[in-house]
């Protein structure tokens, strides 16, 4: 799109100005506020940044949830043609030096009390942080910190600039081009420090328009706006997109109303990582499990037609009369009211993205009637590589290469992309993005893959990730890693074996399914480590390695990889405690390191280990955990013999 954010905003205001923007949830109703309002509300923003110094081309942070007035915020520094950068609103303070160092940042957004501390906690290591702005200041009345003040005051100030100088704000609007830098996200980081992305106008919102038009998106879509707007994926969904198309983004009262919020919005348009998915069939298991025993056989019975019907009736093909008029049935009687509860009733398109889904999970969601599909990108490539084409929708591929993107398979299988969408760079840090982009444009993703015959893109895992066993049979953790997660007791999972004799793991299980599983037999445990540690526990888990190697007894080339052993791991893995990404997604060869007497304890081939883990709690202390594992065997299977 040859345009920039801000000016989208005006052609929005201008032709629709009482049609929703955005709606937000707060004291438990939702409050609407039109394109015509926000566009009032980013002019008097921009101006009383204007007025306080910031610049064009400066930095400018901002830290907190989905509100609309953070985004109004995103808006007025890209109107001075200032770039935002959007900060995970969970991290601790120290992650967000780094960023405000490199990109030498002088004004910040922050949402409230907590970000607020996280900053000033900082300050000291970033001197050049010369003004915060915080939006909700309750418990702030007694701050007195130099350059801290509130955005009600800075809109104010602004609000008299914009009425003594109207023409200003468009004006200042015009100069923006759209090769101009828009923003600036810092990757996860789960192979090492974070780097800033940088993206412009075009590379974003090219990639925002191609998937719109790959799945006809409108004005009248509702989307749900709960993930970090530091992730791409949601800063894509409900930022790029939702200025691209126009359509109403919803932003909930808090992380704990999500649920509820989800069932009164009814989005249309749905996006969420597979852990989220996960979530809400784990909660759907564990009601099941406290319904009466007619409601759970008649569950049972339907969903055996919804697996062997639905994705058949969703993608088109041809099914039975009898086999429709079931499922008929069973969509009054269970589907229905299941995606109503889920909040997915009107949902015409929902995507997964981030990690890989399990086929079961995966499946299950199509069966019941929900458009689930999933789309392959990152933070590099602006999200929108390859999406799965309605009727064209398989668990195990990412889809097709969707319009303007090219790819290509390297000689060591390592997925090539080149398109509009694009980073322009990694921020002041060259030799990187040499390494990631070629010459001619094409950006080196790291995983490995293959186009089948179909043209769709199999992702098979990290590309570095993917190496051999002693005895040469291929080891791709993040494969075995998934299969284990599918199962709802199941929460992480950490493979280890390159170069190895065999294949072993480390599992966090689910709490709240497990401890749920626990009580309906009876099971009495004193919090996590305790019930992690019951031998009930491992014989639960036990079945579910076991079954993971089943699977792969039948796959030829993943045979030699089954798992010998196991262990549960004593405490969650924890982003605060380095062990994840803000993305949740897990620093293998961190957790490697950190848990080596574990490892070696999985291959010396003792029955358990004592282990102290130093963790970090909310409010910033730390403390240890300690703790003797139990280490099991799990049983492994020949392998199938392929058919002649």
């Amino acid at each position: 799109m040859d345009t920039t954010f801000p000016r989208l905003l005006l052609q929005h205001a201008s032709q629709r100005s009482s049609a929703p923007a955005m709606r937000e949830k707060e004291y438990g109703i939702w409050q609407t506020l039109a394109w015509g309002e926000l566009r009032s509300l980013v002019e008097r923003i921009a101006c009383g940044l204007h007025l306080a110094g910031l610049g064009r081309g400066e930095h400018m942070v901002v830290i907190g949830a989905n509100r609309p007035r953070l985004y109004a915020t995103m808006l007025a520094a890209q109107a001075l043609g200032a770039i935002p950068i959007p900060l995970y609103q969970d991290a601790v303070a120290a992650e967000c030096v780094l960023p405000i160092v490199n990109a030498d940042v002088r004004f910040a957004f922050a949402e409230d009390q907590e970000q607020v501390d996280k900053l000033l906690e900082i300050r000291p290591q970033c001197p050049q942080l010369s003004a915060i702005y915080f939006d909700d200041a309750r418990g702030l009345r007694n701050y007195d910190e130099t350059g801290l003040h509130a955005l009600d005051a800075l809109i104010e100030r602004g609000a008299d600039f914009a009425k003594a100088n109207p023409a200003w704000f468009e004006a200042e609007v015009g100069k923006a081009r759209p090769d101009d830098v828009a923003a600036m996200f810092y990757t996860s980081g789960t192979t090492g420090q974070a780097k800033g992305v940088v993206h412009t106008h075009r590379s974003l919102l090219d990639r925002a328009k191609a998937g719109a038009d790959f799945d006809a998106l409108t004005g009248d879509e509702e989307v749900l706006a709960y993930l970090p707007p530091a992730w791409i994926g949601q800063n894509i969904f409900s930022y790029a997109q939702w200025l691209a198309c126009g359509y109403v983004v919803n932003c909930p009262e808090s992380a704990a109303t999500v649920t509820i919020d989800l069932k009164e919005i009814g989005p249309t348009y749905y996006f969420a990582p597979p852990r989220v998915f996960e979530g809400l069939l784990t909660n759907v298991m564990i009601r099941m499990e406290d319904a009466s025993a007619p409601k759970r056989k008649l569950f049972h019975a339907f969903m055996e037609v919804a697996r062997r019907v639905g994705p058949a009736l969703r993608d088109g093909k041809p099914t039975g009369m009898l086999d429709r008029i079931k499922y008929a049935l069973g969509d009054w009687l269970v589907y229905g009211p299941l995606r109503n509860n889920l909040g997915l009733s009107r949902v015409r398109v929902a995507y997964t993205a981030g990690e890989a889904i399990g086929p079961d999970l995966f499946t299950f969601y199509r069966a019941i009637g929900v458009n689930l599909k999933q789309l392959y990108g990152s933070t590099e490539t602006a999200v929108f590589v390859c999406m799965q084409p309605d009727h064209q929708v398989r668990p195990d591929t990412v889809g097709v290469p969707c319009n303007g993107v090219e790819i290509r398979v390297a000689g060591n299988g390592e997925v090539l992309v080149r398109s509009a969408g694009l980073l322009k760079e990694y921020y002041k840090n060259p030799e990187a993005t040499a390494e990631v982009k070629t010459a001619d444009g094409w950006y080196h993703t790291g995983d490995a893959g293959f186009l089948d015959a179909q043209g769709h893109l199999k992702i098979i895992d990290r590309a570095k990730d993917v190496g051999q066993l002693a005895d040469g049979s291929l080891f791709a953790p993040k494969y075995i890693e998934n299969k284990l997660k599918f199962f709802p007791h199941i929460k992480e999972a950490v493979a280890v074996g390159d170069r190895r004799e065999k294949v072993c793991v480390m599992l966090n299980i689910d709490f709240e399914a497990v401890g749920n599983w626990a009580e309906k037999r009876n099971l009495p445990y004193a919090g996590y480590t305790d019930l992690a540690q019951k031998p009930e526990v491992y014989q639960l888990i036990r079945e579910c390695v076991e079954k993971v190697n089943a699977d792969l007894a039948a796959d030829e080339k993943l045979a030699g990889s089954q798992i010998h052993r196991f262990l549960i791991l004593h405490k969650e893995l924890d982003a605060d405690d380095g062990e994840l990404t803000r993305t949740n997604k897990v620093r293998r060869g961190f957790i490697a390191d950190k848990y080596g007497v574990l490892v070696d304890a999985l291959y010396a081939g003792r029955t358990e280990q004592f282990i102290e883990t130093v963790v970090k709690f909310e409010d910033g202390r730390s403390g240890r955990v300690s703790a003797t594992l139990k280490i099991d065997d799990a049983r492994t299977f020949a392998p199938m013999k392929a058919a002649a």
